[in-house]
């Protein structure tokens, strides 16, 4: 199959769990692969990659993006999606994962899951006999991650001495821009509340991992020094799922870290601003940003189809 460059590593058969398990040149290669990808998109060439191949969709959250980038980019690679929740699978009345995971691995071709557990999408990977692609934990978000500098790359054309700024709460989003940051060059400075920083032990193996590329990462308090001079800002919901009940005592807490235009002022003038979405105007970010020209949101989001159709064809593939 000669559709993609050449390319010297196979990840046929590889999980994503998180894109701390991938090597420098195995995420810049999936960048690559997204890039070629969406140009034949938007040529309208065909690109059955995936024909008869069948990719189980567990959601045990709610999803729009996830949902329908997976299941059309599974169509557009010529290849069928399922989408299961909870109340369609067994798993939802109590049946081990270890039992879940090996009766799928006979029928379908990979396994996206979406839920909270981390424990549970690694034991999950460790008994399932195909593919396992982590679509939202609370620990990871790669596939967000790997659609966020897709984004960031088209904007500045490389990633590698670029800041990107993170404002907001230390959560599964930011971990896996720790971790796309310290694989690609990237340098990512953190700017959280006391209190609501990042999980440290991420913080330090991604701090591990960027001395191979020599990506700074950065935390701080301050979101002033975060958006200094950035390239791009980037912000999530105060109160991510399963902390909706925290949400008053956020918007207190994190009232100071509210991405607007004065703290544009500080970053670039081409400054990209980035929200994984959905988003809570007048919270998080300000209407004026978030639908302002600075506002990268929307390629963002198309972006999820095509990373994710790059993590498909190499995970099912190898190519």
């Amino acid at each position: 199959m000669n559709h993609l460059s050449e390319k010297v590593i196979s990840l046929k058969g590889r999980d994503l769990l998180t894109l701390l398990d991938y090597t420098p040149e195995e995420v810049q290669q999936l960048l690559t692969q997204a890039l070629e990808l969406k140009q034949k998109a938007k040529n309208g060439e065909p690109t059955p990659y995936l024909t008869g191949k069948s990719l189980g969709m567990i959601f045990e959250n709610a999803s729009t993006r996830t949902r329908v980038s997976f299941e059309v980019g599974m169509t557009q690679l010529g290849g069928h999606a399922l989408f299961l929740s909870p109340k369609d699978l067994q798993i939802g009345r109590g049946e081990p994962i270890k039992d879940t995971a090996n009766v799928l691995s006979r029928y379908v071709d990979a396994i996206m899951i979406r839920t909270n557990s981390h424990e549970s999408v690694e034991e999950l990977a460790h008994y399932a006999t195909v593919p396992v692609i982590n679509a939202l934990t609370d620990a990871y978000h790669p596939c967000q991650a790997l659609a966020d500098a897709l984004t960031i790359l088209e904007k500045k054309e490389t990633l590698i001495g670029k800041k990107l700024a993170y404002i907001g709460d230390g959560n599964n989003v930011c971990h896996s821009l720790l971790a796309i940051g310290a694989k690609t060059g990237m340098d990512v400075t953190v700017a959280t509340p006391k209190g609501y920083e990042v999980d440290q032990e991420i913080f330090q193996r991604a701090t591990e991992a960027a001395k191979e590329t020599g990506a700074t990462l950065v935390q701080t308090t301050n979101p002033q020094v975060a958006a200094e001079n950035a390239d791009a800002i980037y912000t999530d919901v105060w109160a991510s799922m399963g902390y909706e009940a925290e949400q008053s005592e956020r918007e207190e807490i994190f009232q100071p870290y509210q991405v607007n235009d004065q703290l544009l002022t500080l970053a670039k003038k081409d400054v990209s601003f980035l929200h994984c979405l959905p988003a809570h105007r007048g919270e998080e970010v300000t209407a004026s940003v978030i639908d302002g020209p600075h506002s990268a949101i929307y390629d963002q989001a198309e972006n999820r189809l095509h990373a994710q159709k790059a993590v498909l064809t190499a995970l099912l593939t190898g190519e």
